[in-house]
């Protein structure tokens, strides 16, 4: 083909890339995570793997290059793809949360039952089971959009397979992870159009479940009772928060330097997982806190951005789909940061990127990899590649398409996501 021969489509070579906020602050975490998993880690894995002090820190290394793996491959898969699998999805996290539940395949741990042995790497499969989730509901918002909108049964019907899989979480003992799944749907399920009034009712019976599965249980009654009393008993039940509260305190401004922790060297339980964050306090004050904090505020806000850019695109299977991962990344990260500073009852929630642990750290490689296809198909959109996306790419931003439309196509078009809301409270 000639140089010279016009091309079907206007590319412009400025628009092509990956969000460059998002991948810096993701690789900065990764890499920082890495360094923690190593620091906090030595004096277990001397205790647990027969003085080999890196022991933790190569595992937590190969679980980098398995993320990674199936980031890329999350990556190259197109969001029609993933939207089109979405129910496949839920049958696999369905049988997964099921098949943990089977004497003699599903490992017992501190009393909870969440992982299968895959060979030497353990799942647990509460992280890919969510994920599954939360790719078929935003699946089903698009599907049903208009009893999603009009009728308590559009709202009511994605709660039974999530009832199903709360259940077989709570069963597993993972409160935790019911509480964020539950709390995501309710976001996307807003973001996707719900009327408020369905929203309230289905949410005040959402959080009534919730705390009567607290209050059923002993040992998360006491979780409570520690947690707003945190003094009581510092050597016995609030012995972890204790400790915890210890080296945050310890870290002051500016910490007490890389690798000099005193409450790593097995003083804080689960100091290189879900209580990493008090060793990086203690390590590194409160400045390295606030650096933290706005590098997961960055991973949070540039999903949201996505989320929205493909909604103005008229991709809303990417754009609930971005506001659902953001949402479980964020309220995830917050939860972990406030049980490590006493500000919620002690929960077993990792921080992303940061915690030992395949599971986890897998799952969230996979999530900033979708979030990433997004943001590519929503370049290739503005840049007038076809083929990409919803309508094989014939599609323009939003507030191009307003002139021109009809009155109830525009209803339609201001109706859904998560700055409608607002536009139309603008309006009226």
């Amino acid at each position: 083909m000639s140089s010279q021969t016009a091309l079907p489509f206007r590319i412009s070579p400025a628009r092509y890339g990956l969000d460059t906020s998002l991948c810096l602050a993701v690789t900065i975490l990764i890499a920082w995570g890495l360094v923690m998993v190593a620091s906090a880690s030595v004096a277990v894995s001397e205790r647990m793997a027969d003085a080999s002090t890196m022991y933790y820190f190569k595992r937590q290394l190969m679980f980098v290059a398995m993320g990674i793996g199936a980031g890329a491959f999350a990556f190259l898969m197109p969001m029609k793809s993933w939207e089109s699998v979405g129910p496949l999805l839920l049958a696999l996290a369905l049988f997964l949360l099921v098949l943990v539940l089977v004497p003699g395949v599903g490992i017992v741990r501190n009393g909870a039952r969440r992982w299968i042995s895959i060979g030497p790497f353990l799942l647990q499969v509460s992280e890919p089971a969510r994920l599954a989730v939360i790719v078929y509901l935003a699946g089903y918002i698009v599907r049903r959009q208009l009893p999603l909108r009009t009728s308590m049964k559009g709202l009511f019907a994605p709660f039974i397979p999530l009832a199903i899989v709360g259940s077989l979480l709570i069963l597993e003992r993972d409160f935790g992870a019911t509480a964020i799944l539950m709390t995501v749907a309710l976001l996307m399920l807003f973001i996707g159009g719900a009327r408020l009034r369905d929203m309230a009712l289905i949410g005040v019976s959402v959080g009534a479940v919730l705390v009567m599965l607290v209050l059923i249980a002993p040992y998360r009654v006491q979780r409570v009772i520690g947690f707003l009393n945190p003094e009581a008993d510092p050597r016995g039940d609030n012995f972890q928060l204790a400790q915890s509260l210890i080296a945050v305190g310890r870290g002051e401004w500016f910490g007490v330097g890389l690798g000099n922790s005193l409450q790593k060297l097995l003083y804080l339980p689960e100091m290189h997982t879900d209580f990493i964050f008090a060793i990086l306090a203690e390590e590194f004050g409160l400045f390295g806190v606030l650096i933290l904090m706005g590098l997961f505020a960055t991973v949070v806000w540039r999903g949201f951005v996505i989320g929205h850019t493909a909604e103005q695109l008229n991709n809303r299977f990417s754009a609930y789909l971005c506001y659902g991962l953001s949402g479980w990344f964020g309220l995830q990260t917050l939860i972990n940061l406030g049980v490590n500073m006493g500000a919620l009852p002690t929960k077993g929630l990792t921080l992303p990127f940061m915690s030992y642990g395949g599971s986890s750290l897998i799952t969230v490689c996979v999530m900033v990899a979708l979030v990433l296809r997004v943001d590519y198909e929503n370049r290739f959109l503005q840049a007038g590649h076809p083929g990409l996306g919803r309508n094989n790419g014939k599609v323009e931003p939003t507030h191009l398409r307003r002139n021109g439309v009809s009155g109830s196509a525009r209803r339609d078009q201001d109706g859904t996501g998560l700055f409608a809301f607002f536009r139309r409270r603008a309006r009226s």
